[in-house]
């Protein structure tokens, strides 16, 4: 099918912005590690169970050992630690500031990808990320997302400085994460079998880490906030279930760097949303940006 890394890629952009206010609503509530915590088991078994149904195996037969390594490498990078930093930026942040830093992420996916796959662009595919990043930038800097609640006793305190250093963090994990999947699925692995992997690594990686310093007997108290685990879920099926699943299907059949270009139109995806949810007037400037990041979007489907 022709567009169809593109068109994954529009879908996860679209899913992701779902994700960012249902996250950033229920790690105000419960604090952004535990969001974490908690979506990943989530997606394992919605992932698991697709599989099941659709090829009756969790995982199939004849996955290279590079390709394990590779997946296993981007499921702790990526999904542990690089969600884990931007999540805790978005509770500190906010999504509108964390989402401008996160811009940097086509940028950081495109020079690793060819570092690591050996993956180049055209001058028409760098023409339109830089021109699909302008207008991510000029909408995500002029608009404020009124999505603050009052957050309890454990919602993340920190720094502008420490939030600014986390979603960079997050953007070059999530980058690098993103290039090593790929890399993973270069002998001819599906993209929801990888999905699987990669969460199942991420989980893993997550929950033994908190055996380890003996956290995990917080999780039922923290989990106690009906509200929040509900805002979790539907973060989980919109984001590490479907988002990420996408995101797979988007490097498979096009370049990471223009993947990670259409993915991070969320900024713009996301604007009808708060309007929608939070009754916010958009600007013209919200609509030039809009406009611009639209073109930068079709130069790409055109390259």
């Amino acid at each position: 099918m022709q567009y169809h890394g593109e068109l994954a890629a529009l879908a996860t952009a679209f899913l992701w912005s779902f994700t960012s206010l249902f996250f950033t609503s229920a790690g105000r509530r419960i604090g952004s590690y535990w969001v974490n915590k908690f979506r990943i088991p989530v997606a394992i078994i919605l992932l698991g169970t697709t599989l099941l149904i659709t090829t009756g195996r969790l995982i199939p037969l004849g996955v290279t050992s590079s390709a394990y390594y590779y997946l296993i490498i981007s499921g702790i990078i990526g999904l542990t630690i690089g969600d884990t930093f931007l999540f805790r930026a978005f509770v500190i942040l906010g999504p509108r500031l964390t989402l401008l830093i996160f811009t940097t992420s086509p940028i950081i996916t495109a020079i690793s990808a060819w570092f690591l796959i050996d993956e180049t662009l055209g001058i028409l595919a760098v023409t339109g990320i830089a021109i699909t990043l302008s207008g991510i930038a000029w909408v995500t800097a002029e608009r404020r997302f009124n999505t603050d609640t009052t957050p309890n006793n454990y919602a993340d305190k920190g720094s502008k400085t420490s939030g600014v250093m986390l979603a960079l963090g997050g953007s070059a994990c999530q980058s690098v994460g993103l290039v090593l999947a790929k890399a993973g699925m270069q002998d001819g692995l599906d993209p929801l079998p990888a999905t699987f992997i990669r969460m199942l690594a991420a989980g893993i990686s997550i929950w033994l880490y908190s055996f380890v310093i003996g956290d995990y007997k917080q999780a039922l108290k923290r989990y106690k906030d009906g509200k929040a685990l509900l805002l979790a879920t539907g973060g989980a099926v919109c984001g590490p279930f479907l988002g990420v699943w996408m995101s797979l299907v988007a490097v498979h059949y096009t370049e990471a760097g223009i993947a990670a270009a259409i993915m991070a139109t969320v900024p713009v995806m996301v604007i009808p949303l708060v309007i929608f949810f939070y009754k916010e007037k958009v600007s013209y400037r919200a609509i030039i940006g809009a406009a611009i990041a639209a073109a930068g979007v079709a130069i790409l489907f055109l390259e």
